[in-house]
């Protein structure tokens, strides 16, 4: 046996293997986590499996996948997809380095207000205007424990599938880039006294909507309903119907900040990038 090649999304793979063994080619998948697979073949088959997986990595969502699963009558995959076990750490420590580090300094930092002065603590990373280090700190403040939750979910979700598809170098310039001008803007328009990931959310949000826009064929990071809903959320958060205080010029120009991204992303990346 001969390793084929390795990929992270245990279902796309098994439809390929599937498909492999339609194709005359056996195929054996093994995976220590459940989420990373290795592909496995018979070293007699490795000019024709090589074509057919050079064709899998081009388009691994095609339809001949899926129709080779359903049509393989196997009831049980020898992958595990998460349904039945979480694997909430392995899938945690299989993100890229950055969503990580971003989680744990929120984390840290809401958990450093019950055990600390959370005076001297907010004091410390708010914004303000003349330190350039500031200018990024408070994305880390949060205020609340849902607050928190909803932020990070959407940071590791969006993330992850932003750094697979268009790779890491554009979590980098999404945090950098929003974090900075929807900071700024809130401080324009209102005042210092604000935190959260949120800004940098709504920028992940924004690249995600606009690559689905640009590349329709593709499947999408986040669903038309998401956006909506989003998009509704920060609309009702300029109403003040909610009665809570929301960073909402935060929110509007993240959101702006990771349209302007994809939009000027070029195709051929984002095609080169996504296989």
């Amino acid at each position: 046996m001969i390793l084929l090649g390795t990929y992270n999304n245990p279902r796309a793979v098994q439809g390929a293997a599937d498909y492999f063994k339609t194709q005359g080619v056996p195929v054996s998948l093994r995976s220590d986590d459940g989420i990373h697979v290795e592909v496995w073949v018979p070293s007699e088959f490795e000019s024709k499996a090589y074509l057919l997986w050079q064709d899998f990595l081009e388009n691994p969502h095609h339809d001949k996948y899926l129709a080779a699963s359903w049509h393989s009558g196997e009831a049980k995959s020898p992958l595990n997809y998460g349904a039945n076990e979480l694997n909430l750490v392995k899938r945690f420590s299989a993100l890229h380095g950055f969503l990580k580090l971003i989680f744990i300094l929120c984390l840290g930092v809401f958990i450093s207000f019950y055990l600390f002065d959370p005076n001297t603590i907010f004091s410390y990373l708010q914004f303000k205007a003349h330190d350039p280090i500031s200018w990024l700190t408070p994305v880390l403040l949060h205020f609340g424990a849902l607050h928190l939750v909803f932020n990070l979910s959407w940071w590791l979700h969006l993330g992850n599938q932003i750094v697979e598809r268009s790779g890491a170098i554009y979590i980098y310039m999404l945090f950098i880039l929003s974090a900075i001008v929807s900071n700024w803007a809130q401080f324009i328009m209102v005042d210092s006294r604000f935190g959260g990931l949120s800004g940098v959310v709504y920028a992940l949000l924004g690249y995600a909507w606009i690559y689905g826009v640009k590349q329709p064929e593709k499947p999408a990071i986040v669903s038309k309903g998401v956006v909506g809903f989003m998009l509704l959320w920060m609309i009702f958060g300029f109403t003040d119907l909610f009665f809570i205080s929301m960073a909402n010029w935060a929110h509007l120009f993240g959101l702006l900040s990771g349209i302007s991204v994809a939009l000027l992303q070029p195709n051929k990346q984002i095609n080169d990038t996504s296989t």
